[in-house]
């Protein structure tokens, strides 16, 4: 990258400017992002079983299957990130590589999808909470909804004080939520008692696993949700030291939650039936942990999806109210989401109108039905939504770096190649699971998921139709010659 955008990108903000705290965040911290963005323990206690649901064995296969095609959209966005430090990702990139509207969509995305990722989150963070006051106690879903409300506000509190206190809590919650995981999995692969489940087998890990293509999608689209959250690292990147390290955040993330998500998904099916799956839920890397080394461990693991839930609920406001920031500052949706407290440096119009908004939408889910089915039903259209824009950023790589794929084999492979094999795949998710023959979602699931898409294109259509500079093609033209010129400048 040239000197002169390193220096426009790294400035620490004016005290008197609209800005984010450039420059806020090391490289490292990065990397606890990505992984605190994904939550690899919550990620397992609350779509194990829902794998196994899709997919019963073929667990393994399907993260893996589905991890090769992320770790390309992780390129993408490494390049795309070290070209254009954008709070908004994906929004911005793919405007200025392929078209405006795409790009809004794709922010829309990010928006909806983690404003009904609240939903998802705050229910497992409020029955780990309950589960350690009263094991024992079945109860109820308001009560569920309660506590992991007063966790949301906990949360939302730390966002707005900073995106520096942020990343302290996060470092605290991460790093003990991973050493817990890394504890219990590991001795798990070793224990060899209380084995009831399926016994290894390396064709776990084949993709003719799945039987059939069906089963594959719809198995694809809970994977994605497992690994997606990662990309917060994007969305954090105007705050961000520019550094090699920090570039990789992403990347490093997504390896280092595959790795865990694989060892327990291993370790569950050899430890429990697909019945006994289906009946434990969320609860299920809790029994893991209790089998292996009884109540003291079966409490650390509790631990460990309560911290883990909580650090995602952090990290999904900050994706969010960093992408409502963008999108006001751009003025494509009310300039009030642009507004930066002068103090802390953070969205705060963004971050109170998602926190309001997602508080309504945990009293709404109180009278939908089970945790299970909100959870079931929140996870596959999360998996719609992320499939939308994952897909589009990742073409967008391969667009914006056109003009260097073929300088060399590691361009074309990894802003080639990789970008457009996640692109596909994730475009296939989606179609697939909406279209095909075989998607075993509900109706209920495919409105919430398109459904909340759908509703973008009222202030998408109002703005525009307004005319503002996003969607002007002279001020995208120039955006575009822009970005070709530091990209030019990363690819060298």
């Amino acid at each position: 990258m040239s000197d002169q955008v390193q220096d426009r990108q790294a400035a620490p903000a004016d005290p008197g400017s609209g800005q984010l705290a450039h420059g806020a965040l090391k490289g490292v911290d990065s990397i606890v992002m990505a992984v605190a963005g994904s939550a690899p323990g919550y990620s397992i206690a609350a779509s194990t079983a829902i794998l196994v649901g899709a997919a019963a064995v073929a667990g393994p296969a399907a993260l893996l299957w589905c991890g090769i095609p992320m770790l390309g959209i992780a390129l993408a966005f490494s390049h795309l990130g070290r070209g254009d430090a954008n709070a908004g990702a994906a929004y911005s990139w793919v405007r200025k590589s392929l078209h405006p509207l795409l790009g809004f969509i794709s922010g829309w995305a990010v928006v909806v999808s983690a404003t009904i990722f609240m939903v998802a989150a705050a229910l497992p963070a409020g029955t780990a909470t309950l589960s350690l006051i009263n094991a024992n106690k079945t109860w109820s879903t308001t009560d569920i909804t309660l506590v992991g409300a007063v966790w949301f506000l906990v949360m939302a509190a730390i966002v707005a004080a900073g995106v520096t206190i942020t990343t302290k809590a996060q470092w605290i919650m991460s790093c003990i939520e991973v050493a817990i995981l890394l504890v219990v999995g590991v001795a798990a692969l070793f224990h060899e008692s209380g084995r009831h489940g399926t016994p290894f087998s390396w064709h776990w890990f084949s993709p003719t696993a799945f039987g059939s293509s069906h089963v594959f999608a719809a198995a694809a689209l809970v994977a994605a949700f497992y690994y997606w959250g990662w990309d917060v690292t994007a969305n954090l990147n105007e705050e961000s030291k520019r550094s090699k390290l920090a570039n990789l955040g992403g990347i490093i993330g997504v390896v280092i939650v595959f790795a865990l998500f694989e060892l327990y998904t291993v370790v569950i099916n050899m430890f429990f039936s697909q019945s006994d799956i289906q009946t434990q839920g969320s609860s299920i890397s809790t029994a893991l942990a209790t089998a292996v080394g009884g109540s003291f461990l079966g409490k650390l693991m509790i631990i460990a999806v309560m911290l883990s839930t909580i650090a995602t609920l952090e990290t999904t406001l900050i994706q969010v109210s960093r992408s409502l920031f963008a999108m006001g500052r751009d003025n494509t949706l009310p300039k009030a989401f642009g507004k930066i407290d002068a103090k802390r440096r953070t969205p705060v119009v963004a971050t109170a109108v998602v926190t309001v908004v997602s508080l309504v939408l945990f009293f709404v889910s109180n009278h939908v039905g089970s945790v299970g089915t909100i959870m079931t039903d929140a996870i596959n259209a999360i998996g719609l939504q992320i499939a939308v824009y994952y897909s589009l950023a990742a073409l967008a790589v391969t667009v914006a770096f056109r003009k260097e794929l073929f300088k060399s084999a590691s361009n074309a492979l990894f802003m080639g190649f990789m970008p457009l094999l996640g692109a596909g795949f994730m475009a296939y998710t989606l179609v697939e699971n909406l279209f095909g023959s075989g998607s075993t979602l509900n109706a209920e699931t495919k409105w919430i998921g398109i459904g909340a898409l759908a509703l973008g294109l009222i202030p998408m259509v109002w703005y525009a139709a307004k005319k503002v500079p996003y969607y002007d093609r002279r001020a995208r033209l120039a955006s575009e010659d822009e970005l070709e010129l530091q990209l030019a400048d990363v690819a060298a």
